[in-house]
């Protein structure tokens, strides 16, 4: 194995890296040798505006509509990027990477037996802002901002600013539903929340952190209450895998993602272990993610998640799904597929050789299956497929690749102040959600979802084991088996064992499960109330 020390290369702790990393990295790409990057031990700066820029689509982020007028669609500065490397190593040596600026962290394209280990990455003044409730008068609200927190006060307006962005702080306020609130008295459950600062009159600087907010009606805050107060765009994420397979993410921690920590799309084989996305120690913020901090999005082979920390999302912990495409046209043998959520898009999963099962919308029941011989991505929202035959094909049906339906194994992981979901998945592949620890996710702990309506995320379940894991002060169902069916003719998830797991201080029932056959629930503990409640479901078996 080569080694190729980061210092010989004069990346040093303690200075700027982003230009020569960079470089380095494009040389390392270029090799095929099994070659280790190691870092020595220490902090080193990435100035995000020195980072090359690439053009990546990015599934669940940025839709075309929300750039402006001045910003190039899905051009994005990235620290750290590789495209086509193999059997390559990168261990930061537990150093830590701080990016100033705006930027996605590491963008891996088309790479095979890939580890990144051993690194900290951290943002200087993140966009992101808490303000806790310190006074509550009559007619004002006394807030402490966060020390990361940059801000001015100019014409009685609050505005937030770092490298990269200078925004007021009431930015869509009056429609910005997902602020985090942190209430005093439960302080690991976060819940999306009206922004502090909808109806607010003029604000006044008191200094060193301390502001002053005047409202015609103060009722709604409450002293040591927090507000987490982020863009949702999702321009930017932490790491981005497109195309790649065999790789390694061990003891990784991030602290401030801008909207998702990871995503992985047409990957295959994805292993992420030993990992902490939360706040760092210390940290004053609440939140480590503005979204979701995991989105696995039509990929294969085994995914692989275990021994990990989350704390702090601004969206669901982890999202693992396929994609839904709408048939557009049908000629012959040729079907034209459309994306129909407007921030995935621009990438083409439909390989050669794939099967894809043809989907009723309403029932998300499968009523035939075809071969791909050729696809072509002809734009940005549309795919081209020529299939073995198109007897079944059918405008108005969606698609589902099969072929792209990857295993999912979660153990003993624990989640904590997830703003919604713990777990979303819907994947037909084998799952196994075993020793985890669900606690305060303000909805579900796990969903099966699968939909053909909104987010057009695929598909059936047939295979979960649901087992030892802990859900306590769940806001909602903590197991909930809910595909978006509009008619029941059958049904869609099956296959689904949920056994020795506790449920603690839970809406009441613990499992909610509709259109499923073959569910089995055994050895469950409640603290209170009932364990099942099913609609539209057979083969129902329970010892509990």
């Amino acid at each position: 194995m080569k080694m190729v020390h980061a210092a010989d290369f004069g990346l040093l702790p303690g200075r700027d890296i982003a230009e020569k990393l960079s470089g380095l990295l494009k040389d390392l790409s270029e090799s095929n040798e099994e070659t280790t990057l190691y870092f020595q031990q220490g902090t080193y700066y990435i100035n995000a505006h020195a980072c090359p820029k690439h053009t990546l689509y990015i599934t669940n982020t940025v839709a075309d509509d929300e750039f402006s007028e001045e910003e190039t669609p899905h051009l994005q500065q990235v620290a750290f990027y590789l495209k086509g490397a193999k059997h390559l190593t990168i261990d930061g040596a537990e150093s830590i990477f701080m990016i100033d600026g705006r930027a996605t962290h590491f963008a891996l394209e088309d790479c095979e037996d890939i580890t990144l280990k051993n690194i900290e990455l951290r943002t200087i003044h993140p966009p992101m802002h808490d303000l806790r409730v310190t006074a509550v008068n009559l007619f004002s609200v006394d807030f402490l901002l966060d020390s990361d927190t940059l801000y001015t006060v100019e014409k009685g307006r609050l505005y937030f600013y770092g490298n990269g962005y200078h925004v007021r702080a009431d930015k869509d306020a009056s429609r910005a539903f997902w602020i985090a609130r942190i209430c005093q008295n439960t302080p690991e459950l976060v819940k999306r929340n009206r922004h502090p600062l909808a109806d607010a009159g003029r604000v006044e600087d008191l200094h060193n952190g301390c502001i002053r907010v005047h409202y015609l009606n103060t009722a709604r805050f409450h002293v040591g209450d927090c507000y987490t107060i982020y863009d949702v765009r999702r321009q930017y994420v932490g790491i981005f895998l497109n195309r790649c397979r065999d790789i390694q993410l061990d003891n990784i921690k991030q602290r401030h993602n801008e909207s998702l920590a990871l995503v992985v799309q047409d990957s295959e084989n994805i292993t992420l272990s030993r990992s902490e996305f939360a706040p760092e120690p210390g940290c004053v913020r609440q939140l480590a993610s503005a979204a979701d901090f995991m989105q696995f999005c039509m990929c294969r082979g085994k995914i692989t998640i275990q021994n990990c920390r989350f704390k702090g999302a601004g969206d669901d912990c982890l999202n693992v799904h396929g994609i839904h495409f709408l048939i557009t046209e049908v000629q012959d043998n040729h079907w034209t597929v459309r994306f129909m959520h407007p921030q995935t898009h621009g990438f083409n999963p439909l390989r050669e050789g794939d099967t894809v099962a043809l989907i009723h919308p309403q029932t998300l029941l499968e009523f035939g299956r075809a071969t791909i011989l050729s696809s072509e991505l002809i734009s940005e929202t549309e795919i081209l497929l020529c299939v073995d035959h198109a007897a079944d094909g059918i405008k108005g049906a969606v698609i589902e690749n099969i072929s792209a339906c990857p295993d999912l194994f979660f153990h003993d992981n624990t989640l904590t102040k997830i703003i919604t979901r713990g777990l979303l998945i819907t994947t037909r592949g084998k799952v196994e959600v075993k020793n985890n620890h669900f606690v305060c996710t303000a909805m579900s702990g796990i969903l099966l979802s699968d939909d053909a309506k909104s987010w057009y995320e695929s598909g059936m379940c047939q295979d979960v084991l649901i087992q030892g894991n802990r859900f306590a002060f769940c806001g909602e169902t903590p197991i909930l088996i809910k595909p978006e069916n509009n008619r029941h003719e059958g049904a869609v998830h099956r296959n689904i064992t949920i056994i020795d797991n506790s449920f603690e201080q839970y809406p009441d029932p613990a499992v909610v499960a509709r259109s499923t056959d073959n569910l089995t629930l055994s050895g469950n503990r409640l603290s209170h109330g009932s364990l099942l409640k099913t609609e539209h479901c057979t083969h129902v078996k329970t010892n509990d």
